[in-house]
Parts: structure tokens; C-alpha cells; sequence
């Protein structure tokens, strides 16, 4: 593999180091700030847990806007600005309305992140190794997970009640240097060409990262699949309509899966299970751990085994493991075996969904159309996220919850839910891999040549 390709690809996915942390870290804050601020479980999960999400979501649908206009490299650099912000406000924040503002900010660098980076790193990519490359993304996403799961854990007890302040505050740090490393990455050459119709730089782009050969081949293969668009083309047509069903429908069942559920409130659920305290926060660790390694056989697998045939293998585990965890909660089954059939759960969503979504949508859109169907994937992602953390707290809560005594039937429900996935995948899902973005835009949109 090229090593400059790899270097720039690496670098733009480290924007998902800073939205698996962002949106993870909130998990060692929870229960503080709901003592802290002494908030309701709607409030708290409208304001508190949620708030972020829905500054995703606003993000994700947006984000396509100032990709294509101002470019994915600049996009990038103004979403490491956001996260900066993000933290230093929220470590700083006096009570729970500003906190919420704070974490929306966030929110939007994680939205704008999820459309920018997988974008500009399918468009950098060969058709190859634009699997591996792009499954960066997810690898920083489930990194950032980790980092923030250990650093919870590692700050509780560090400053008293202010402990959930340096878990968020932290965040800065990452963000500033990710700003400044993005200025060194080049201008997406399929972005050059597409929207500024700007052949030669973005042949110095390609020749800079390729063979001089594969460089015009790659120019040659982009003009020739925008001659069969219009500049100003929109995205919802017919003839994209399989393609807008197709990111649709990855992204609901992602989040109907239960995952977020799941990592958001790790440390509630564990507690629930019979693992309180710092010793909950210890094995979120684990939960961390096994979402990584798995991320990284994922990763390893998309140009191998190809997109389709990873999600089919992740809803296959995930039926089984959610199943298992709701009979150890309703048989009240030893905390272990919990954590057991959590950590095969988050495996199977590792392997499958977290490893293909960001590429999968990424890839099936046409160029012209690209930014703003990476918009309409992920704010669908982002919409059902945060509609599910929303309502978690109604649900779950100790005191109030309508099914803190059956918790069971909600991972019955995310079963349900990957049958049909498995369905899907089976029987609707295409497979994208070893196939140019070009050629991809042509078949799924119905275009012979």
C-alpha cells in the first residue's frame, strides 16, 4: 500500500478518534451530573445524555453543505475546531443549560465528521485498498471509545466531585492537534475536479500519492462518470432512489442493533447487572477492548470478504448475543456471564456494522451527489441515535423507569431488529468491494456506461 496515501488517510480518520471519544465520554459523566444538577430522567435525557446527538444530527444533515462548497480538507479543520470548543466548554460549564449547548457544539463536529472524513478518504483511495483505508475511520472511532472508557476510569477520584469535568475537559488536547495535523493533508482530487473542475491540481494530488500511469488513469475515470451528470444535480431522483433506500436502511438497523444503547450507558447497564461503582467504569474497559480488536479484524476483512458477507456474520451474532444478555438479565444470571454476552455483542457489531457502514456509504453515491448522500446516511445514523438515547433514561432510570424491573425485553426488541437485518443483507444488500466509485455510481444508479 502507498505509504503517502496511508499517511493522509490515516490523519483525516483521526476525526473519528475525536467522535468516538466525544460521544463516549459522556457515559463517566452521567450519573455524576444527574446528582449534580439533581435532573429528572426526561431532562436528563433530553439535555444531558442527548443533547449532543441531536447537534449530530443537525450536523449529519448539513455536513454535506460546507463538504462540497468548501471542501472536505477545510470541513475537517473547522471540525477539529468545534470539538476544541466542545471540550473547554463543557469542562467549564456552571449549570446544566449551557453544558447541554457545550455538548451540542460537539455534537455538530460529530455529525460534520461522519460526512467529511469517510468521504474525503473514499476519494483519495484506489479501488483496492479503499476498504482498508477507509475503515481507519472506524478504527479511531472505536480507539476513541477506549481512550475515553480508560480515561473515565483512570480520572474517577482525581478531583472530587469535579472528577466528570477533566473526563470531558480532556478532550481538548486530541482536538487541537488533529486541527493542525489537517492542514498538512491535500484537497480531495475528486473534489478538485467535481466542484471546481480543476483537472490539474487535482492530477498533482493523485501523482503525488500514485504512479503517474494510475494518476491520469484515475482523472480519465472521474470526467468520464461526471460527463453523465449535471453540475447541479440533486440527490432525491429516481433513479437514486435504490441508493437512498440502500444508506437508509444501513444506518436504521445500525442503530436499531442496540449498540449505542449499549456504550452510552455502559456503566448503568453494568451497574444493573450487579457491578457498581469504579468497578463498572473498569469494565467498560473491557467492553472497549473487544470493540477495538474486533474493529481491527473487521477492517482487516472488508476487502476480502467484502461489505455484504461482514453484515450478514455481524447480525448472526448479534441475534444470538442480545438474546443471551436478555436471559441472563431476566433469569438474574451471574454478572459475568452478562458481561460475557455484552462483549460478544459489541464484537459482532465490530466485525459487521461498525466496520462497513462509514465505508458502504461512503462509496455508493455518485460524485456529484456524494457530499449530501454521506449527509442523508448519516443524519438517518444520527436520528435514530439520538432518538434511542433520548428515551434510554424514561426506561432505564432506578427510580422511574418504566422497565428498570424488565430490562430483558429491550434487548429482545434488538434482536428482532438484526432478523430483519439479516433478511437484508441476504437478500438486498449489494457488494461494493474491488469496484471503482465511478463504476459503483453507474450501477446502482442504473447507468450502463
Amino acid at each position: 500500500m502507498n505509504n503517502r496515501v496511508f499517511r493522509i488517510s490515516l490523519t483525516a480518520a483521526l476525526a473519528g478518534f475525536l467522535f468516538g471519544f466525544d460521544t463516549v465520554v459522556i457515559s463517566g459523566a452521567n450519573l455524576p451530573i444527574k446528582e449534580l444538577w439533581d435532573t429528572s430522567p426526561l431532562f436528563h435525557g433530553t439535555f444531558i445524555m442527548s443533547m449532543a446527538l441531536w447537534g449530530t444530527v443537525l450536523g449529519a444533515l448539513l455536513g454535506g453543505i460546507p463538504t462540497k462548497n468548501l471542501g472536505r480538507k477545510r470541513t475537517l479543520f473547522w471540525v477539529g475546531v468545534l470539538f476544541f470548543v466542545s471540550a473547554v466548554g463543557c469542562a467549564m460549564a456552571p449549570e446544566p443549560y449551557l453544558f447541554s449547548f457545550f455538548r451540542f457544539v460537539g455534537g455538530v463536529g460529530v455529525g460534520v465528521s461522519s460526512v467529511a472524513a469517510p468521504i474525503y478518504i473514499s476519494e483519495i483511495t484506489t479501488s483496492s485498498n479503499r476498504g482498508k483505508l477507509g475503515g481507519l475511520y472506524q478504527f479511531w472511532l472505536v480507539f476513541g471509545i477506549l481512550v475515553a472508557f480508560i480515561s473515565n476510569w483512570a480520572l474517577k477520584g482525581f478531583d472530587g466531585a469535579n472528577d466528570w469535568r477533566w473526563m470531558l475537559g480532556i478532550e481538548a488536547l486530541p482536538a487541537l492537534l488533529y486541527t493542525l495535523m489537517v492542514l498538512k493533508i491535500p484537497n480531495s482530487p475528486r473534489w478538485l475536479i467535481s466542484q471546481k473542475g480543476d483537472s490539474e491540481a487535482a492530477l498533482e494530488v493523485f501523482k503525488s500519492i500514485y504512479s503517474s500511469e494510475e494518476a491520469e488513469k484515475q482523472i480519465q475515470e472521474i470526467k468520464s462518470n461526471l460527463d453523465l451528470t449535471t453540475s447541479n444535480e440533486g440527490l432525491f431522483q429516481k433513479k437514486y432512489s435504490k441508493i437512498l433506500w440502500l444508506g437508509f436502511l444501513i444506518a436504521f438497523f445500525n442503530q436499531l442493533s442496540g449498540i449505542n444503547f449499549v456504550l452510552y450507558y455502559a456503566p448503568e447497564i453494568l451497574e444493573q447487572a450487579g457491578l457498581g461503582g469504579k468497578e463498572s467504569l473498569f469494565n467498560s474497559i473491557a467492553i472497549g477492548i473487544v470493540n477495538l480488536v474486533f474493529t481491527i479484524i473487521g477492517v482487516r476483512l472488508l476487502d476480502k470478504l467484502g461489505r455484504r458477507q461482514l453484515i450478514i456474520i455481524g447480525s448472526l451474532g448479534y441475534i444470538f448475543s442480545l438474546i443471551m444478555v436478555g436471559i441472563c438479565f431476566q433469569q438474574q444470571l451471574s454478572p459475568s456471564f452478562t458481561i460475557l454476552f455484552i462483549c460478544l455483542f459489541v464484537a459482532s457489531h465490530a466485525i459487521g456494522q461498525g466496520a462497513v457502514i462509514w465505508v458502504f456509504i461512503s462509496e455508493i453515491f455518485p460524485n456529484r451527489v456524494r457530499a449530501f448522500g454521506q449527509s442523508w446516511g448519516t443524519s438517518t445514523h444520527w436520528v435514530f441515535a439520538a432518538l434511542i438515547t433520548l428515551v434510554t433514561p424514561i426506561f432505564l432510570d432506578d427510580q422511574e423507569g418504566y422497565m428498570k424491573d424488565s430490562v430483558w425485553y429491550i434487548y429482545y426488541f434488538f434482536a428482532g431488529m438484526m432478523v430483519l437485518q439479516l433478511l437484508w443483507a441476504i437478500f438486498k444488500m449489494p457488494e461494493t468491494k474491488g469496484v471503482s466509485l465511478e463504476e459503483l455510481g453507474r450501477k446502482l444508479s442504473g447507468k450502463s456506461n
